[in-house]
């Protein structure tokens, strides 16, 4: 398989190509997050990737145990994931201003979204690509809309079994979608380096006939090179 995300050329006889994640990490400030995307540049990524949802279109506003966040997160000082998501989120009217300034220096951009509205707006900035988060792999409306825009997607399978794979991997088909990566990636923050199990990236090349790659959660970058090697 061979698809190009912006002026990239993804394959096998390709150079890996190196996708920033953005999430998060600007804390709440549009200066930061312009540095980080800058810094991101210099460090020679390729891309950069937000994430786009709002604490309404990822969660609840629950004081229900199952929406609460537990005392030994590091993330505990925040009342439930309603609070936390609503300050780690990269506000909507922040895209078209990250999205300009990417393009302004010469890296690619895309984002994750997590639900239809998400992926309706990003398609209004013209995103070259979608990233369907681990969580969100049986999400099949996020699915069929994504695949509809005809767009290249990159699927992580961090919290999937077999069946959850082939029933992604089908409706994106369904829908129209040709250009397909899959991520090995383990789920949690941040993942111990020895249950990485990155045989799995050349696996899933063989088995389901896509583009393969690592979404790393590792600290360090030992992962990603092995990753490079392992194809």
């Amino acid at each position: 398989m061979k698809f190009k995300i912006g002026k990239y050329s993804l394959s096998d006889k390709d150079p890996a190509f190196i996708v920033a994640e953005l999430s998060g990490n600007h804390g709440g400030s549009l200066k930061r997050a312009f540095k980080l995307i800058k810094l991101a540049k210099k460090a020679g990524a390729n891309a950069v990737k937000l994430q786009t949802y709002k604490a309404d279109t990822i969660t609840l506003k629950s004081k229900k145990k199952d929406f609460k966040i537990n005392t030994n997160s590091p993330w505990s000082k925040f009342n439930n994931y309603w609070d936390l998501y609503n300050y780690a989120h990269t506000p909507w009217s922040w895209h078209k201003k990250l999205f300009r300034f990417a393009r302004e220096i010469g890296i690619e951009i895309f984002s994750s979204p997590f639900d239809e509205s998400a992926v309706d707006y990003l398609e209004s900035l013209n995103c070259s690509a979608y990233k369907i988060a681990s969580a969100e792999i049986n999400h099949i409306p996020l699915l069929e809309r994504v695949a509809k825009t005809k767009k290249p997607v990159i699927l992580s399978i961090g919290l999937s079994n077999l069946k959850d794979i082939n029933l992604a991997l089908k409706t994106l088909k369904k829908n129209g979608c040709k250009k397909i990566a899959m991520l090995q990636c383990v789920s949690s923050y941040p993942s111990p380096i020895e249950e990485q199990n990155l045989k799995v990236i050349s696996d899933i090349k063989k088995r389901f006939k896509v583009l393969s790659g690592l979404s790393d959660h590792t600290l360090g970058i030992t992962s990603a090179m092995i990753s490079v090697a392992m194809g």
